[in-house]
């Protein structure tokens, strides 16, 4: 998505060898439009699949998801990171390694929003490592629900996120903006 791809070299900022910082427009200061028109472009992109959900993480994924669960006309249902002491004790879980906070969250979500008859698209900020990818997974299976996809908006193709995905039995992921590297403090595209 070229206006994506250009938002990131206007306000990306790398930080070290690995870091993408788009706290500008992404992840603490939200672009609504943008993110509007990345959720169109998601539901363009799984326009072939029938989907009945959108799954996501909490916080960075959810306006997204929201965006494109608008987009397809259905419900969206994040995991969240931390047990509330009004989530109910029947729910899905998945331990995920945050690359970023380098910490581990148990992920949840309640059992009442998923169900083996759902179609779901995954959504993600980010696909570094791929652990929240595969923490989403792992409690979409034990929904016994369908994966259809999954829609990033920022992959770090030189991680091995996509590999881990795949080897998992995630092979349909389309990501918005690809990166090959960051070099001399910038950001290098993958055209792949």
């Amino acid at each position: 998505m070229k206006e994506l791809e250009e938002r990131i070299q206007a306000d990306g900022r790398v930080l070290g060898a690995d870091i993408l910082k788009v706290d500008s427009f992404l992840n603490h200061q939200i672009d609504p439009a943008l993110m509007q028109r990345m959720g169109q472009e998601f539901a363009d992109l799984f326009a072939d699949q029938t989907i009945t959900k959108v799954v996501t993480v909490e916080a960075s994924g959810i306006a997204p998801a929201v965006m494109a669960g608008l987009a397809l006309n259905v419900p969206v249902v994040f995991a969240r990171k931390s047990k509330s002491r009004i989530l109910s004790d029947e729910a899905f879980a998945a331990d995920v390694y945050s690359y970023t906070k380098q910490t581990t969250n148990q992920i949840r979500i309640d059992k009442r929003f998923l169900a083996a008859t759902d179609q779901v698209l995954l959504i993600d900020d980010f696909l570094a490592n791929g652990q929240a990818l595969l923490g989403m997974k792992d409690i979409v299976d034990q929904a016994g629900a369908t994966i259809v996809g999954a829609g990033i908006v920022i992959e770090k193709s030189f991680q091995p996120g996509r590999d881990n995905a795949n080897q998992a039995g995630l092979t349909r992921i389309e990501s918005l903006a690809k990166i090959a590297a960051f070099e001399d403090g910038q950001v290098v595209f993958d055209q792949a």
